[in-house]
């Protein structure tokens, strides 16, 4: 008998986008499946969860998705268990592909890549998709990582594309309590902490519709703000990419200050006849205008050459033109979003918690 399995879906109020991700996961050919969406009492997700046959669980008020994912596990019974999310469209294979893995004993968990879908996503959410899958600028995270055939050890999985071992979850009592985010972060952490390896299947891809401009800019900085939390709750998860994304908007914003200073002190002179000029104007006052323009120059080539080189299925001339622009925004607010994460530790302030313990206790 294969082994058993169960999709977990955490849910709140997206009925569209959820009715294609159960559509999607009912259709599956792995036979000893259970599909559950956990979600509020109220949400219209119930009834279509109810229409497809598929069982339904209160989250009983949770205001995050580690408290709705842990109630899920506690009320299921199923050996293996996988996390998505409701806006996703699955392959038929995608948990035969991964359950396979989990006849190796050094498998505790395992997930695989997610992309935007190539024919339900407007040309700038498949921009950002190949910005999310930049080979450098983003490499500290699991947006698009394909692995070199067959399994790849990793440290951390995709909440949107992940399975796990319910004895290693129940090893680790499940997601944080409370998490308002970056649960599957410390959740991983505290599993490999425990002894036990994770892994990545490069071809169980995952279709993930990536948000517009305006909401991934505030994904983003929510990002840098609870990924910095985590690291506070679990410093070993702090490590210097983060540390160096934190100085991106200072960077930014000097680097513009001193070339609008060096060029209202040069009383409008071209670029040109400060390098003609030096002994009149002074190399020094020269790079200080010259700085700005040179560091956009390299930004965008390693913006362009990462995202040549990223997995994105989105490439194309178009999309990878314009990612140094989406990179741009994305390294910005997740600077942004680690300062504010950072001045919140400092000053004890009611945001400086990784959970959602009640804030009036703070400080």
């Amino acid at each position: 008998m294969p082994r058993s399995a169960c999709v977990i879906v955490p849910t709140v109020n997206n009925p569209i986008e959820l009715a294609i991700t159960l559509d999607c996961l009912i259709e599956q050919d792995y036979s000893n499946l259970e599909i559950i969406v956990v979600g509020p009492e109220s949400d219209s997700a119930k009834s279509i969860a109810h229409e497809l046959g598929i069982r339904y669980i209160d989250d009983r008020g949770s205001k995050n998705r580690a408290d709705a994912c842990n109630i899920a596990i506690n009320e299921s019974e199923s050996d293996i268990i996988f996390f998505t999310d409701d806006d996703v469209i699955v392959e038929k294979n995608w948990v035969s592909k991964l359950i396979q893995w989990f006849e190796r004993d050094e498998v505790a968990g395992v997930g695989g890549p997610n992309f935007a879908p190539l024919e339900d996503s407007t040309f700038w959410q498949k921009v950002i998709d190949v910005a999310f899958c930049n080979k450098f600028l983003t490499a500290g995270t699991n947006y698009g990582k394909r692995g070199i055939g067959g399994l790849n050890e990793v440290d951390q999985l995709p909440g949107v594309n992940s399975s796990y071992r319910r004895d290693v979850l129940e090893k680790v009592s499940g997601f944080d309590d409370g998490a308002i985010g970056a649960e599957d972060v410390m959740l991983d952490y505290r599993i490999r902490k425990e002894g036990y390896r994770l892994w990545t299947d490069g071809d169980a891809v995952i279709w993930h519709r990536r948000r517009n401009l305006s909401r991934v800019r505030k994904q983003i900085r929510n990002y840098g703000l609870v990924r910095t939390l985590a690291g506070n709750r679990y410093p070993e998860l702090w490590n210097w990419s983060h540390s160096l994304v934190s100085f991106f908007p200072i960077i930014v914003s000097t680097s513009f200050l001193l070339f609008c200073g060096g060029v209202i002190n040069s009383n409008n002179i071209s670029v040109e006849s400060l390098i003609q000029e030096t002994e009149e104007f002074g190399i020094l006052k020269s790079l200080i205008i010259l700085q700005l323009p040179i560091l956009i120059i390299i930004f965008n080539l390693v913006a362009w050459i990462g995202a040549l080189f990223g997995a994105s299925p989105s490439k194309n001339l178009l999309t990878i033109f314009f990612s140094p622009l989406v990179s741009f925004i994305l390294l910005w607010n997740y600077g942004a979003g680690i300062i504010h994460a950072k001045f919140s530790l400092i000053t004890g302030s009611s945001t400086s918690q990784i959970d959602d313990r009640d804030r009036e206790e703070i400080g």
